[in-house]
């Protein structure tokens, strides 16, 4: 199988530079990172892609067992790893897919050299000694809305998930984004995301990391933030001056810097 076409892999930057691998969240696809790689992109060989069920992937490689679980996803990051023969690979994972990215390190550690989370959330429920940000009967109620209307629930969540009301065209392109998505493809990737618990893996990574919030986030509030980073030894947390889910979009510049930053001192 053609991996870079099944996953619509595209590279920029030069050959020669140390790779930074993009990776998109739930209902998202390349496109999310359309404001900060060509920025990244000067000193970076930057690699941008979908997960297959996502953008201009191949849906005909989609099926319901391999990515009822995050090990579908990470599967996907190892083998375009490997289809590009990608190694020292500073990886930078949106949302679920900073978790994505931690059991892809695992799978092929001699591929990765650090690991960047945006809005990371190991697990998004409430459990005692632990906060999520959602109780179980929230996440409940949030997969049946997404399933019984999903276009609905798009356009009701995607600006509440992108935050920034003063800036409505943010929310309506995450709404985009979310409604091009095939809804029973999107179901399976809801459920993968929301009943995940990746808690357990956090205290596995050895690999530099950059933990990277936003000081207000509906999806991963800043107490996850802080249990990721406490989880993680050594690693750096970030909190940026941005609000919402999807700083890329939002606070662009901010997120570059954020992530240069973090580079430049683990060159």
């Amino acid at each position: 199988m053609d991996i870079v076409s099944r996953n619509n892999v595209t590279v920029t930057g030069p050959h020669d530079a140390p790779v930074l691998l993009l990776a998109h969240g739930f209902g998202c696809d390349q496109n999310m990172w359309r404001l900060v790689a060509p920025a990244l992109a000067g000193d970076h060989r930057v690699v941008r892609f979908d997960y297959v069920g996502s953008g201009k992937s191949d849906l005909a490689a989609w099926s319901e067992s391999r990515y009822s679980t995050l090990d579908g996803y990470a599967r996907d990051l190892v083998e375009i790893c490997e289809a590009l023969d990608l190694r020292d690979v500073r990886f930078v994972g949106h949302s679920v897919s900073a978790m994505i990215g931690v059991l892809a390190a695992a799978a092929a550690p001699d591929r990765f050299h650090s690991l960047i989370m945006v809005g990371p959330s190991p697990h998004y429920i409430d459990t005692p000694g632990y906060r999520g940000g959602f109780s179980a009967e929230d996440i409940d109620e949030l997969l049946e809305s997404l399933e019984s209307n999903y276009l609905g629930w798009s356009a009701t969540m995607a600006p509440v998930i992108m935050g920034n009301p003063d800036r409505p065209e943010l929310g309506e392109e995450l709404t985009n984004s979310f409604c091009a998505t095939d809804p029973a493809i999107a179901r399976v990737f809801a459920r993968t995301t929301f009943l995940s618990d990746s808690r357990d893996h956090l205290t596995t990574v050895t690999l530099p990391t950059l933990v990277l919030e936003c000081s207000q986030d509906v999806i991963a509030p800043r107490e996850v933030g802080a249990y990721v980073h406490a989880a993680i030894p050594d690693s750096r947390l970030v909190t940026l001056d941005a609000t919402g889910h999807c700083p890329q979009l939002s606070a662009p510049e901010a997120t570059v810097a954020a992530i240069t930053d973090f580079l430049g001192s683990r060159s």
